[in-house]
This record gives structure tokens, C-alpha cells and sequence, in this order.
């Protein structure tokens, strides 16, 4: 008598035809970007606005130039209240990080995983050629790997 497989009929692995999650495929594209010149004021009200606690800052031609957090604006207003001098005038360019982490859109998702492990971030903003085209965050990577859940991990 023959022994029978339990694994089921072989694929040739030359068939095989297995797509690796990237980056630019789970990112939010419809980000709510801020420029250096508005007020932080303006910006404390669209993080309100859009159930947001962060969001790219970009120049006139859509780069990249910092990000600004609900932790840039709380490290403002401890400062303001300790000079007591108002804050809520100023511009964006004052608070915001100018050194931004980032990460390229044709990363895996297990590439990004590892950067958000390595680091205390939270999100990356996506650049593509050196643009933004968007936004990945911890919670993107979560959803993501739940949704591979019968797909080969790569």
C-alpha cells in the first residue's frame, strides 16, 4: 500500500507566485501636511480637527522639511509658561523637528516593523524618489500583518 501525503499536492517552486507586503502598499495616502508658516494655534486646532497628534511639515514645492507632534507643542507651552511669554502666534518653523526619520515606500513591511522596533517612533513619513507620497504608522504594520494571516511570511 502506498503511503499517502498530508502535505498536500506539491508546488513547483518556480510557480510559485508570492507577493511581499511593501510600504506603499499599507501607507495612508491623504495626509494632513502643515507648512513652516502657520501658527501653532492653527496647528493645535487640525490636530483636534482630525483626531491627529502629529503631521508632516512641507515647503511650498511639497518636500519634506520637519514634523510637528503634540509633544513638540507640549515641550512649547511648559516653556512658555515658565518664561510667560505666548506661544500661540508663532510659526510652525520654531517648534517642529527638523531631523525626520523616514522610510521608503518600497520597503517591506517586515523592514519597516524593525525600524519601529529600533526606535521610539511611532510613524514614518513615506518618501518616494525623495517626495512625500504619505504616512506609515505602527498600528498600519499590526493591521497588516493580521490581514497575511494565511499567506507565507516573507
Amino acid at each position: 500500500m502506498a503511503i499517502k501525503s498530508f502535505q498536500g499536492q506539491r508546488v513547483d517552486p518556480s510557480k510559485k507566485v508570492s507577493k511581499t507586503l511593501l510600504v506603499s502598499d499599507i501607507m495612508t495616502h491623504d495626509l494632513v501636511v502643515f507648512t513652516k508658516d502657520q501658527t501653532i494655534h492653527d496647528v493645535m486646532q487640525l490636530f483636534i480637527k482630525h483626531r491627529i497628534s502629529g503631521g508632516p511639515v512641507v515647503d511650498d514645492a511639497g518636500r519634506l522639511i520637519g514634523v510637528i507632534s503634540e509633544a513638540d507643542c507640549m515641550r512649547e507651552i511648559s516653556d512658555s509658561r515658565y518664561f510667560n511669554l505666548p506661544i500661540l502666534d508663532r510659526a510652525v518653523e520654531h517648534f517642529m523637528t527638523s531631523k525626520v526619520d523616514t522610510i521608503d515606500a518600497s520597503k517591506t513591511i517586515f523592514e519597516a516593523a524593525s525600524m519601529f522596533f529600533k526606535t521610539s517612533r511611532r510613524r514614518f513619513p513615506v518618501l518616494e524618489r525623495n517626495k512625500l507620497v504619505g504616512q506609515i504608522s505602527r498600528k498600519d504594520i499590526v493591521v497588516a500583518t493580521l490581514n497575511l494571516k494565511s499567506q507565507n511570511w516573507r
